[in-house]
């Protein structure tokens, strides 16, 4: 599953996309997700969440309120569009990585293309206490923006407004 060894990856790419933190960015996204929608997550929208995450400048323009229409969000903030789809696709390997790791370590679980977040580990409160400031970010807008995509609609259409398809 693994394109590139680890040995053989960028340093940046190893500490800041391993598996590890997108599993646990991943899990605080469906337990977003899931406060809002019975089940969970939608798998495809795994690969939509963590760009919009993980990428400070988005992640730094997101709404405050999850009553902000996603759609007219995008209108107003266009240059969150910019190079998303190859900013996506760029993602997808690590992604399936963070959702293996995510799912060996019972954080995740699978149930009908759904991803679902267990209950809040034990272990959760320690690594966000040991986090840097970045990493808390990026844990609480993946949750934020769980909700928000479980509030925008159908997971087709919010993949649509951000200009990819599953």
């Amino acid at each position: 599953m693994m394109e590139t060894p680890w040995l053989e990856r960028a340093p940046e790419e190893a500490r800041l996309f391993n598996p590890a933190f997108l599993g646990a960015t991943l899990w605080a996204c469906a337990r977003g997700y899931r406060s809002v929608h019975d089940g969970g997550l939608p798998y495809a929208l795994a690969f939509v969440a963590m760009p919009v995450a993980l990428h400070k400048g988005t992640r730094e323009e997101l709404p405050r309120a999850t009553r902000t229409s996603l759609a007219a969000w995008l209108a107003y903030n266009p240059r969150a569009l910019v190079g998303f789809p190859v900013r996506a696709q760029a993602l997808v390997p690590l992604v399936k990585e963070g959702i293996l790791f995510g799912s060996s370590g019972q954080l995740l679980t699978f149930e009908n293309d759904l991803l679902i977040p267990a209950d809040r580990p034990r272990s959760m409160a320690g690594f966000e206490r040991k986090a840097t400031e970045e990493v808390k970010a990026c844990i609480k807008k993946a949750e934020f923006v769980g909700k928000w995509f479980a509030h925008s609609g159908e997971y087709t259409t919010v993949m649509a407004l951000w200009g990819v398809s599953p």
